[in-house]
């Protein structure tokens, strides 16, 4: 009984989202606001498929074809590897030609990972000419720029009058061959990428005006990335240049894509994401997964890794058994120091691997960055050198135990700045990702020196 109750309140709450979501249809039928309507019904998708996975593809399917691309664009990973085990290969055809090419591709990169053969069968079943820039974009690293990049654009010729370009942007749009068009990319008759200016700009020029013309006299941005440009060069670029559209050219300055706003801000979130999952010694892509196995997995690895360290910080205070034997006081100290180089080595190590992120620091600066966290640091121990030296004096009532403690956080203080800058760039230049195990080698370091500078000096000063 108290099961089919669930089952019936279950049902209810999925009637009552499956009326919500076709009143979105309605409204998205309609036109009105259609990018928020697909948000909203994959947002409400995403509740339904947490209580019923199969009314959830019932739905989806449901959907008119260009709904159902929008809508899946914006679902959630673990939810579209769901909808694209479900869909078969001649629908998921129909789906993907609705879509901008970087979000066709994206979605075809994942069908690629849970199923190559069904990623080719769709592929063949899509248009030759949209297949080929398929195929040429899922080429890219996921970390380069094409894999991000669109190939709709609007662009005018450089001897096209802005009444003739704006002619044709109308038929684009009549014929949906283009969503946005926010921007246009002046080319030459070599398809050349010669400027970009905003729409907005267009308005205040006559119809018979030339852009030849408009260039000389307005000037326009000229900013770009090549497909094989790093992603942080975008981040870098959008910030640098408050740009919400990046063109992509190739070596010869022929223009082959635009990368958009709403990618822009995914890539932004996911490089500060995957900082804060590296600090912590995760990763996002098992976190987010449904499999528990597989995000323990990867905590195991860096909780192994940081065991060793322990470990070894152990081994250093083994040295000094008989010192902390002979003077307990020290045994009550201890994580002090080590407690403030930890911490003080964390404060460099995320402002350096940040700065890192955002390309605020080059190769020749990495002297300077060294430099400035370790006098920062110093700085900091020389003052709660001061401090805890004279608590240590008062509390147990031992003039050199506060000598001792003050020169260890000196020294525990300067190796924290000094390892915290250094540990990033080295491993920035290494090609590893600075946010990754970081943090796991400066606590061995700031760990290791406090320890073996603090029971080192009490053995010389104190016995």
């Amino acid at each position: 009984m108290a099961d089919n109750r669930k089952d019936r309140e279950a049902n209810k709450t999925i009637d009552d989202l499956i009326v919500d979501i076709e009143r979105r249809i309605k409204l998205f039928q309609e036109g009105i606001d259609e990018n928020a309507q697909a948000y909203e019904i994959a947002e409400l998708l995403e509740e339904v498929r947490e209580l019923n996975k199969e009314r959830y593809i019932e739905l989806l399917k449901s959907f008119p074809e260009d709904l159902k691309a929008d809508v899946l664009s914006e679902l959630s990973k673990n939810a579209q590897e769901d909808a694209l085990e479900a869909i078969d290969a001649k629908e998921l055809a129909d789906i993907i030609e609705e879509m901008d090419t970087d979000d066709a591709a994206d979605i075809v990169q994942q069908i690629e990972e849970l199923d190559e053969s069904k990623a080719k069968k769709v592929l063949n079943e899509i248009d030759e000419a949209e297949s080929k820039v398929i195929r040429a974009l899922i080429s890219y690293d996921e970390d380069e720029a094409g894999a991000y990049m669109q190939t709709e654009l609007f662009k005018a010729h450089i001897d096209e009058t802005i009444g003739e370009s704006i002619k044709r942007l109308k038929e684009l749009k009549n014929r949906e061959e283009l969503d946005n068009a926010y921007h246009v990319f002046i080319v030459d008759n070599n398809n050349r990428f010669l400027g970009m200016m905003p729409m907005e700009d267009l308005v205040l020029q006559g119809p018979n005006e030339v852009y030849r013309n408009v260039l000389e006299k307005e000037g326009a941005l000229t900013v770009t990335v090549k497909p094989n440009d790093p992603i942080d060069k975008v981040i870098e670029l959008a910030g640098n240049y408050n740009m919400n559209v990046i063109p992509v050219v190739d070596n010869w300055g022929i223009l082959l894509g635009r990368i958009t706003a709403d990618d822009i801000y995914d890539l932004m979130e996911k490089q500060a994401t995957d900082q804060i999952y590296g600090m912590a010694g995760v990763q996002e892509e098992s976190e987010e997964s449904e499999n528990i196995i597989k995000a323990g997995k990867t905590r195991a690895f860096w909780l192994g890794v940081n065991l060793i360290t322990a470990i070894a910080a152990s081994v250093v205070i083994g040295l000094f058994d008989s010192t902390i034997q002979s003077i307990v006081a020290l045994a009550v100290l201890m994580p002090i120091v080590a407690s403030m180089g930890g911490n003080a080595g964390t404060q460099s190590l995320t402002v350096t691997v940040r700065q890192l992120a955002l390309g605020d620091i080059d190769p020749t600066e990495a002297k300077q960055v060294i430099k400035k966290e370790v006098l920062l640091s110093l700085g900091n121990g020389l003052v709660y050198a001061i401090v805890m030296g004279l608590i240590a004096y008062f509390w147990f009532d031992m003039p050199m135990l506060g000598v001792v403690i003050g020169l260890s956080m000196i020294i525990n203080l300067f190796f924290a700045g000094f390892f915290g800058a250094l540990i990033p760039l080295v491993l920035k230049g290494l090609g590893i990702d600075p946010a990754v195990g970081s943090s796991v080698l400066l606590t061995t370091v700031t760990d290791v020196v406090g320890f073996f500078s603090f029971l080192g000096l009490a053995t010389l000063i104190l016995l």
